[in-house]
C-alpha cells in the first residue's frame, strides 16, 4: 500500500515538523513494515516551472510528423520558444516545462539545442517524461491555479513524500488511507478524524438487487447516479493522489471509485446503468457459463465462482473483475455503484483460480469493513456530484445485515503473562479501546471487536494488539530457563553411529528429498509384485513431477549421482540415511478433524493407524575409482565388493555379526548381488547395480549400491572393554579346497566354530582358480587364522590341533585341506 503523507494528515493530526521517515519509524513501531519512504520529486532537479501556452505554430516535416513551435510563458520577461512534438493544448494553457539544467528521471539533462530548423530553450514535459506515469500521447495539461514561474514540483504535489508499507494479510484494514491514519493515531498518540461522509438514510431502492448465496454475500449494497458529463475530467488533485498511490487516471468515474476504495478500503464497482438488463442478481456460476471480463479476456466459470449477474448472464466476477458488457464507457452518464461484502475464501479461490489479482480482490480476501459500504457509497457519489455534474437518483438499496459480531472474553492478566512485563488492566482498556474495540468488565474483560478488524477473533489476537501498542521494544529480553537433558536416545546415537563408521570409511553423507517421480520403480526395474512398487501418493505434492513418496533411498541417492556426473565428478561414494514410506495393510482412510477443538482420543486412534509405516534405512552408492591412483601405485574401481563391505560397516558399528549370501533381486545385477542377513532375517542388499537400471539412469558401468534397514538393528548395549592377553599368538594359515559353489562365508562360519575358544580372529585373504593345478569347478580358500591362550603361552602343538580341528569341521561343505 502506497499512501502519500499529505492524504495522511487529512485525517490524523501530525506533530508540526514531524519528518516522514520519523512517521514512518512510528508506524513500523506499532507492527507494520514500512519498505521504502519516497516522493514524486526523486530524481528530478533543476528548473523545472509552470509554464503558459502564449501561442503556437504547425510545421510540417519531411517524415510526416508535424511539429509544434511555441511560445512559452515561464515568469521571465520574454517568452521562450520551445519544440513540441504533441497536439493535445491549446493557447492559455498551463504545462509542465523543464528548462536548460533541468535533469528528469533517468539521468536525462535538458539543454537548449536546435531541431526542426529552432533552437528548442527547454521541454514541455509528459507524465512519463516526469516520471509520475504511463502516459505518453501528449504532454501533461495542468488543471490548477497557478502562475508561469511556479515551481511545478510543489504545483504538481511531487514533494510530499509517499510511504510504501507492505501489508500482512491479518491486516486487511490497513489498505486504505483510514485504516493507515488509525495506525498513525495510535502509533502518535494524536487525535485521528474519520472520512467526512455519513451512510445515507433513503427510502427506496437505488436498483433492484436480490442476493441467492447469502454465504458468498452478507450484504449487497448500491447506489445510483444520472446525468454524469462522460467528457467531465478527473480533477489533477485526484489523479496525483491516484499516481502517487501507485494507480494510472483512466476517466472520472472509474477514478473516483478507485480513490474513494484507496481512501475507505471498500472496493467499488461501476456498471453503466444503461447497459443492465434487469435486476442485480448474487449467485454461483453454471457449469459451462462464461464471462468476458475487463481486459477482453472470455473466461470460462467454475461453479465456486461468485457472480453479480442481470437477466442477459454474468455481467462481474464478484469481487475480482467486472464484466466488459455493462463496462463504463466515453459516452456513459447514467450509473449504478456497487459496494459489497464478500466471502474472503470464496474472493481468493476465484483470485487464484483464474490466476487474475487485483486491487479490489486484495482488499476483500482479506476482509472488508461492513460498515463503511454506505460511507464509501455516499462519498463516491459526492465527489461524481462535484466534479461530473451528476445527480444522485432517490433510494438505496442494501440487502442483507452483513456478518454478525460476537463478544471475545479476555482475562486482564493475561497480556502481562504472556508479554512477561506488567501490564495493568487500564493499560489494556486503553490500548484495546485505541484500535476501536468496545470492552466492558472486570477483571474477565467481555471485547468486541470493531466491525473493519475481522483479524480479531480470539483472546490471542486481542494479546498482540496489547502488546504492540505497549511496544513491542520494551519487551524484556530474558533467556527461558534450561531444562537439563537427558542426552540423545540409544536410537539416535546408533544412527550417528552408523553415519560417523559410513563417513570414516570415506563414505560422504547427503540428504535427499523424500519425494519420487512416478517412474522411478520403472528406471530400477522393480517386477509387478515388487512391494516398493506400492508408493504412497502426495494429495499436494511440491513438484507435479514428483507426487510419490519413496519406498527406497536409492532413487534419490542416484539422482544425487547423476547431478554430481553432470557437474564433472566422476569418483563417487555417497551414503544416505533416511525414512521410507509403506501404506500400511487395511489401513483406513486418512481422517480430517476439524481445528475448533482438540481431536478426540477415538480421531487420534483413527489418525495413527492411518500413518503409514516408516522405516529408517541407510544406503550406499558407489561408483568410478574407489581408491585413486597415484605414486603409491594404481588405482581400483569400485565394485561389488566394496559395496557388501559397506553393509559390514553398518553391521560392525551396530556391533553386530551379518550373514551375507547370494541373491537375486532387482535392482541388482543377479550374478552380482547379495543379500545381508542378521539372525536368520533378511535386512538389505548389497551389490553391482544391473546394466539395464545404469543405461536407464545414465551411470557409469558397474555403479555399486547398497540399502539396509536401520530398525532391524537394535542399538547396541555399551561396549565392554575386551580382556587383553599378555601372551604371544600363534599364526598359522589354513588352505582348504571347495566347490566353486560352496560360499566363502559358508567355509569361513565352519573354520570358526571347529578351531575352538582358542582362535582369536580369523580372515580369508586369497582366493585361487586354477582349473589345471586344483580340478575343474573347484577354488582354493586361504584363511590366516590367530590362536592366543589368556593364561598361557600357546604350543605350536596346539596351535596345529586346533587348526586341525578346523579343517575337519570344514569338511561338512565339501573342503579338503590343499596339498
Amino acid at each position: 500500500m502506497r499512501a502519500p503523507v499529505s492524504w495522511l494528515a487529512e485525517h490524523v493530526e501530525l506533530p508540526d515538523g514531524l519528518s516522514a521517515r520519523a512517521l514512518g519509524d512510528a508506524l513500523v513501531r506499532v507492527g507494520l513494515e514500512v519498505e521504502r519512504v519516497e516522493s514524486g520529486a526523486d530524481g528530478l532537479s533543476g528548473p523545472i516551472l509552470v509554464g503558459r501556452v502564449l501561442s503556437f505554430e504547425d510545421e510540417p516535416q519531411r517524415n510526416g510528423k508535424t511539429i509544434r513551435w511555441c511560445q512559452v510563458d515561464v515568469g521571465e520577461a520574454e517568452p521562450r520558444g520551445i519544440v513540441c512534438g504533441a497536439h493535445n493544448f491549446a493557447p492559455g494553457d498551463l504545462v509542465v516545462v523543464s528548462l536548460p539544467g533541468a535533469v528528469l528521471p533517468g539521468g536525462f539533462a535538458i539543454s537548449a539545442r536546435k531541431t526542426y530548423g529552432h533552437v528548442s530553450d527547454g521541454m514541455i514535459c509528459s507524465t512519463r517524461e516526469l516520471g509520475i506515469g504511463d502516459e505518453h500521447l501528449g504532454i501533461l495539461v495542468l488543471d490548477v491555479d497557478a502562475q508561469p514561474g511556479a515551481d511545478a514540483l510543489d504545483v504538481l504535489g511531487l514533494r510530499d513524500a509517499v510511504l510504501d508499507i507492505a501489508i500482512t494479510p491479518d491486516r486487511g484494514y490497513c489498505l486504505s488511507v483510514r485504516g493507515l491514519a488509525r495506525e498513525a493515531s495510535l502509533a502518535l498518540r494524536v487525535p485521528f478524524h474519520d472520512i467526512d461522509a455519513e451512510a445515507p438514510a433513503i427510502a427506496g431502492l437505488a436498483h433492484p438487487v436480490t442476493v441467492e448465496d447469502a454465504d458468498g454475500c452478507d450484504q449487497f449494497s448500491a447506489r445510483a447516479i444520472t446525468g454524469l458529463n462522460p467528457a467531465a475530467p478527473t480533477p489533477d488533485w485526484m489523479a496525483r493522489r491516484l499516481r502517487q498511490s501507485g494507480m494510472r487516471p483512466i476517466s472520472l468515474a472509474v477514478d473516483v471509485t478507485n480513490y474513494v476504495m484507496l481512501e475507505t478500503g471498500q472496493p467499488l464497482h461501476a456498471f453503466d446503468r444503461a447497459k443492465l438488463t434487469g435486476a442485480i442478481t448474487v449467485r454461483r456460476a453454471v457449469a459451462g457459463e462464461k464471462l468476458t471480463t475487463l481486459d477482453d479476456v472470455v473466461r470460462e466459470l467454475d461453479p465456486d465462482d461468485l457472480l453479480v449477474t442481470d437477466e442477459s448472464g454474468p455481467i462481474a466476477l464478484a469481487g475480482v473483475m467486472g464484466g466488459a458488457s455493462t463496462e463504463i464507457g466515453a459516452a456513459t452518464t447514467d450509473i449504478v455503484l456497487e459496494a459489497a461484502h464478500w466471502h474472503p475464501a470464496s474472493i481468493s479461490r476465484a483470485v487464484r483460480r483464474h490466476k487474475l489479482p487485483s486491487e479490489a480482490a486484495k482488499r476483500f480476501e482479506r476482509g472488508v469493513d461492513p460498515m463503511v459500504a454506505g460511507v464509501a457509497l455516499q462519498r463516491c457519489v459526492d465527489l461524481l456530484a462535484e466534479h461530473g455534474g451528476a445527480t444522485a437518483v432517490d433510494g438505496y438499496t442494501v440487502v442483507g445485515d452483513g456478518p454478525a459480531r460476537s463478544l471475545i472474553a479476555l482475562n486482564a492478566g493475561r497480556p502481562a503473562a504472556i508479554a512477561g512485563m506488567p501490564i495493568d488492566r487500564a493499560t489494556v482498556v486503553q490500548h484495546l479501546s485505541g484500535v476501536g474495540c468496545a470492552v466492558d468488565g472486570g477483571d474477565v474483560l467481555q471485547v468486541l471487536p470493531p466491525t473493519w478488524r475481522p483479524d480479531l477473533t480470539d483472546p490471542a489476537d486481542l494479546v498482540e494488539e496489547v502488546v504492540r501498542l505497549v511496544g513491542y521494544e520494551r519487551l524484556p529480553a530474558r533467556l527461558p530457563t534450561q531444562r537439563a537433558g537427558r542426552g540423545l536416545t540409544p536410537s539416535q546415537q546408533l544412527r550417528r553411529t552408523l553415519s560417523r563408521a559410513l563417513a570414516a570409511a570415506g563414505y560422504t553423507e547427503v540428504l535427499s528429498y523424500p519425494f519420487v517421480p512416478l517412474d522411478a520403480a520403472d528406471h530400477l526395474g522393480l517386477p509387478a509384485s515388487d512391494r516398493r512398487r506400492a508408493a504412497l501418493r502426495l494429495a499436494n505434492p511440491l513438484s507435479d513431477t514428483e507426487p510419490l513418496m519413496r519406498t527406497t533411498l536409492l532413487p534419490g541417492l542416484l539422482a544425487t549421482v547423476q547431478r554430481n556426473l553432470g557437474r564433472g565428478a566422476r569418483d563417487l561414494a555417497l551414503f544416505e540415511t533416511g525414512l521410507v514410506y509403506f501404506a500400511r495393510e487395511g489401513a483406513p482412510p486418512m481422517p480430517r478433524p476439524g481445528v475448533e477443538h482438540r481431536p478426540s482420543e477415538t480421531e487420534l486412534a483413527d489418525i495413527y493407524a492411518a500413518i503409514p509405516y516408516q522405516p529408517r534405512h541407510v544406503a550406499a552408492v558407489l561408483c568410478g575409482e574407489f581408491v585413486a591412483p597415484g605414486w603409491w601405485g594404481p588405482g581400483r574401481a569400485a565394485g561389488w565388493a566394496d559395496a557388501i563391505e559397506a553393509a559390514r560397516v553398518v553391521g560392525a558399528a551396530a556391533r553386530v555379526e551379518l550373514d551375507v549370501r547370494s541373491a537375486r533381486v532387482a535392482p541388482w545385477h543377479p550374478g552380482r548381488c547379495a543379500e545381508i542377513v542378521l539372525d536368520g532375517s533378511i535386512i538389505g542388499h548389497a551389490g553391482e547395480l544391473h546394466p539395464r537400471v545404469v543405461a536407464a539412469l545414465g551411470l557409469p558401468e558397474r555403479t555399486c549400491a547398497m540399502e539396509l534397514d536401520v530398525d532391524a538393528l537394535n542399538p547396541p548395549p555399551p561396549a565392554q572393554a575386551p580382556q587383553l592377553s599378555s601372551f604371544p599368538p600363534v599364526l598359522l594359515d589354513l588352505a582348504l579346497v571347495v566347490p566353486a559353489g560352496v560360499p566363502s562365508a559358508a567355509v569361513l562360519a565352519e573354520v570358526r566354530a571347529g578351531a575352538g575358544e582358542l582362535l582369536e580372529s580369523v580372515r580369508l585373504f586369497d582366493v585361487y582358480v586354477d582349473a589345471e593345478r586344483l580340478g575343474e569347478s573347484v577354488k582354493s580358500l586361504a584363511f590366516a587364522l590367530r590362536f592366543r591362550a589368556p593364561d598361557r603361552t600357546l604350543t605350536v602343538e596346539e596351535a596345529t590341533a586346533a587348526r586341525d580341528a578346523a579343517t575337519a569341521r570344514a569338511a561338512v561343505t565339501g573342503a579338503r585341506l590343499r596339498g
